[in-house]
């Protein structure tokens, strides 16, 4: 809060407080539970009532689709303190993002946007300031349906590359050269060619820098757990979300939960064999 009000940003104390001062309010957050305070605390965006000023709340947490339906509902049940244009009452869409810090830092995110067409369409310059693209998935919840999706394939994706480029190494070909062949082959994926998870591969991504900074493996682990939990709820089977889901819960329990979770390759492979 110091630190943006000394770059001359406007603060405030409480979510409520913030409402109250907004026409649009943005949330980002780690889990459904911080989601649900933020919204309906005591000083939550909600908590004056049933007029509300802000006609649209968008929150680009990574959370399931049942919270952001449920939350979706509620908004749309309050009314606009002044009606705006044809709305009368607020609208909520669910808005998460893909890119990671290094795109949050160069504004190439890409927003999966679930909630009314209408309300995504007047959005759509908010979604751009912030990032490069923005997809329209559909109703209320589908968007964090979207983001937990590419999580989980996000995940499985990068236990793959880590297992081969440990696999590669140990049989004696080096994580360089492997690397040249999976990115030029049919193995070629955003793990391997973008954020690749073995150290001295690449420059200016977590792996070059001991993992820290990134995503932290605590947050896939908590995706992965969001997935398995939706799986679940419909009768899905998810073999490859449950054995994802137990490698990065024992990567946090190893205490490396605060490292980016490309660390996930340390869990295959710790030699010193050349890159």
């Amino acid at each position: 809060m110091e630190k943006y009000s000394d770059m001359g940003v406007a603060t405030k104390e409480t979510p409520f407080e913030v409402a109250e001062a907004s026409d649009v309010v943005i949330t980002m957050l780690p889990s459904p539970s911080h989601v649900l305070e933020v919204y309906n605390g005591s000083h939550g965006l909600l908590h004056g009532g049933y007029h509300l000023r802000p006609w649209l709340l968008i929150d680009s947490s990574t959370i399931d689709p049942r919270t952001s339906r449920e939350l979706s509902a509620i908004v749309s049940s309050r009314i606009l303190k002044e009606k705006r244009d044809s709305w009368e009452n607020p609208v909520m869409l669910d808005a998460p993002v893909s890119g990671g810090v290094l795109a949050a830092d160069a504004g190439t995110l890409t927003f999966m946007v679930g909630g009314p067409e209408e309300s995504y369409n007047a959005a759509k310059t908010l979604f751009l300031s912030m990032g490069k693209s923005s997809v329209y998935c559909g109703g209320a919840g589908n968007g964090s349906a979207a983001k937990i999706c590419n999580n989980l394939a996000m995940a499985v994706s990068m236990l793959g590359v880590s297992e081969a480029l440990a696999l590669g190494q140990s049989l004696g070909i080096s994580a360089k050269t492997l690397t040249k062949v999976l990115n030029s082959s049919s193995a070629r994926c955003w793990s391997s060619e973008s954020y690749n998870p073995v150290p001295g591969v690449m420059e200016k991504v977590p792996s070059a820098s001991d993992y820290d900074g990134g995503f932290a493996s605590k947050l896939m682990a908590k995706d992965l757990n969001l997935a398995a939990a939706s799986a679940s709820e419909i009768g899905l089977e998810h073999p490859l979300t449950s054995q994802a889901q137990e490698i990065y819960k024992k990567l946090c329990e190893d205490g490396y939960e605060n490292k980016d979770f490309s660390c996930v390759f340390r869990h295959f492979y710790s030699g010193d064999n050349e890159l």
